[in-house]
């Protein structure tokens, strides 16, 4: 069973799947949903603050460099023509924004890439990380009740 939760736990910490893979995962290893949404959740926030404080910096730091500078100047590019858009439209919003942002289960809009915005945009750590938190809450609800429906509904056809 540890093991079972610690897989859910790393996934949930991985860039892209993060908790929206962990928890679909959880259930289809028959894991209970409260303590694996518990975990994931967990498992997402733990990278937060290091890429709220280092991921821009290791960006400005590789904009020169010659392998990486074209990739690492068009995300700081990316980021900060996203970040003005994002400021235009919703204007004292981008608490708001953001947690929607990070909660609605896309591919692209999950911790890690809230988070970078958040930095790009300087709105400073607190908010981001209490932003991005409920973001991630939000995620872990649509995820959980999809994947208890699409397993329930599978195992009760199964079964």
């Amino acid at each position: 069973m540890f093991t079972k939760y610690l897989i859910v736990f790393l996934v949930s910490m991985v860039p892209v799947v993060e908790l929206r893979g962990a928890i679909p995962i959880a259930v289809g290893m028959g894991l209970p949903l409260v303590p694996s949404y518990i975990i994931a959740v967990i498992g997402n926030m733990i990278p937060v603050p290091f890429i709220y404080f280092f991921a821009r910096r290791l960006l400005e730091w590789g904009k020169d460099k010659k392998v990486i500078g074209r990739f690492f100047t068009w995300v700081l590019e990316k980021g900060n023509r996203g970040g003005q858009k994002l400021l235009e439209k919703t204007g004292s919003g981008t608490f708001v924004a953001l947690m929607i942002f990070v909660g609605i289960p896309l591919p692209g809009t999950g911790a890690w890439t809230g988070t970078l915005a958040a930095s790009i945009l300087d709105m400073g750590f607190k908010k981001s990380v209490i932003a991005v938190l409920c973001g991630v809450a939000l995620a872990g609800v649509i995820m959980g009740l999809a994947s208890a429906g699409v397993f329930g509904a599978a195992h009760a056809i199964a079964g």
